[in-house]
């Protein structure tokens, strides 16, 4: 008798316990999956937040960053090929050469300015290839020269007499005229005078020019 009280202690014991384990797995389930328990990581508090960098050692502007803004270029006040009106005027000759003035007129709305020697050469033919070298620079380059809109400067430009030269040297060319490259420009302008050329080297300068001058020189 005593034996089956024990035996059914124990099984109420054991159930009880069951039952406990059973209730205890059933609630942790329950916590771990219910969403209206939001998950915190930790981090360690040693751990410092890294912020973009402001700068590049290396002075390159990093993505994201304004760009400073350009220096500006000021503007050139320079006579441009496109300011200019050209011409042949008067002159006279001496010893093999005829001189004559190149005219540059400012024919633009703006005043700019001229200084030193123009580029001067021959060309001929459709495509106004140049003939033989370019006009030698004679002198020292002059001053600056303002020209308001309607006034003029001049350089002197010397045509010497190619027929004076050996013909095998020279080589005798037909010229439809100049080109004309105004003082610091890459732009050139044609100015008509038909003549002849040396389509070789002579011994002497084929052309030569001076430096700008103020005024329209000799009529």
């Amino acid at each position: 008798m005593l034996r089956n009280k024990f035996r059914t202690g124990v099984l109420i014991t054991g159930g009880v316990t069951a039952a406990l384990l059973l209730a205890a797995c059933n609630s942790g389930d329950t916590a771990s999956s219910s969403s209206d328990v939001p998950t915190i990581t930790q981090s360690s508090s040693s751990a410092k937040p890294v912020l973009p960098p402001t700068s590049s050692p290396s002075g390159t502007v990093e993505a994201g960053q304004p760009a400073a803004p350009a220096p500006a270029t000021p503007a050139s006040n320079e006579c441009k090929v496109a300011d200019l009106d050209l011409r042949l005027g008067g002159g006279d000759a001496a010893a093999g050469t005829s001189y004559r003035a190149l005219v540059f007129t400012n024919k633009g709305g703006r005043t700019c300015t001229v200084q030193g020697f123009p580029g001067v050469s021959y060309v001929a033919g459709d495509d106004g290839h140049q003939v033989g070298p370019a006009a030698y620079r004679s002198g020292e380059k002059g001053k600056v020269i303002t020209l308001k809109p309607g006034d003029s400067a001049f350089v002197n430009v010397g045509f010497v007499q190619v027929g004076n030269y050996d013909a095998s040297v020279c080589k005798p060319t037909e010229v439809r005229g100049l080109r004309i490259y105004p003082p610091h420009d890459y732009d050139s302008a044609f100015v008509a005078n038909p003549g002849t050329g040396c389509a070789g080297t002579p011994p002497g300068n084929q052309l030569t020019v001076s430096t700008m001058q103020a005024g329209a020189g000799p009529a």
